[in-house]
């Protein structure tokens, strides 16, 4: 992949639900592209369509129209197999809740998907460590998620989306259930590990003052894009 050549590229995806005799387009041809070291706002109220975009962004969904490319790879002939191999490559999910396994530790939830893309046990504890070190976590890698706080487990889902160095990272209202003061300081420390390893993001939220701590900023407007 050359320095300019986009992580994200969306060209004139489209995606429509049928309501009875109805079809509502939820995404209208939308364009976007986002390049390595770039964190994009994606923002518009409640049901405008951001949760659906970013689905088709992470190959979660496919497009009824247009195409999505990740890392250069044009998604729309991909196999199921060939989707979830790019997937567990190139892309990290942050959601609104944090959907941890409950069973596991913070640094197990961490560890476990490093093993599966197929590092060690070794390098993918270390990688754990580093990060939630860096959220600070030092103290509680230990605990499992219903013993740590709202902002601790947002923070180790963070941890584990950037586990296995995506170079695509979509995070969808990634402190939404958190209180202001909570959530100011998770944001931060997600922007800071996301800059100091030159990822491509792209980050929904409805909350002004997060959408300008970001590069720039996409509004979701009738299923299209309007960059501001």
């Amino acid at each position: 992949m050359s320095e300019r050549e986009p992580v994200l590229a969306l060209s004139g995806v489209t995606r429509r639900f049928v309501q009875g005799d109805a079809a509502l387009n939820v995404v209208d041809g939308a364009d976007l592209t986002v390049y390595a070291g770039e964190i994009v706002a994606l923002v518009g109220p409640s049901g405008s369509g951001k949760s659906t975009l970013l689905q088709i962004a992470g190959l979660l969904e496919r497009p009824d129209e247009g195409e999505v490319a990740i890392a250069g790879h044009v998604c729309g002939t991909l196999g199921d197999a060939e989707r979830t191999r790019l997937r567990r490559e190139s892309l990290g999910f942050v959601y609104q809740h944090h959907h941890l396994l409950p069973e596991f530790s913070a640094s197990e939830n961490v560890i476990v998907p490093q093993m599966i893309a197929g590092k060690t046990r070794a390098e993918a504890k270390a990688r754990a460590v580093d990060l939630l070190t860096r959220l600070g976590l030092s103290g509680r890698m230990e605990h499992r998620p219903g013993q740590l706080s709202g902002g601790e487990q947002q923070r180790v889902a963070i941890a584990r989306a950037l586990a296995n160095v995506p170079k695509l990272l979509l995070a969808d209202e990634p402190t939404g259930n958190l209180d202001p003061m909570t959530s100011d300081a998770v944001f931060a420390e997600l922007l800071a590990l996301v800059r100091d390893q030159g990822l491509a993001a792209l980050i929904a939220t409805h909350n002004p003052e997060l959408a300008g701590r970001m590069d720039r900023r996409v509004t979701v407007c009738a299923g299209t894009l309007v960059e501001v």
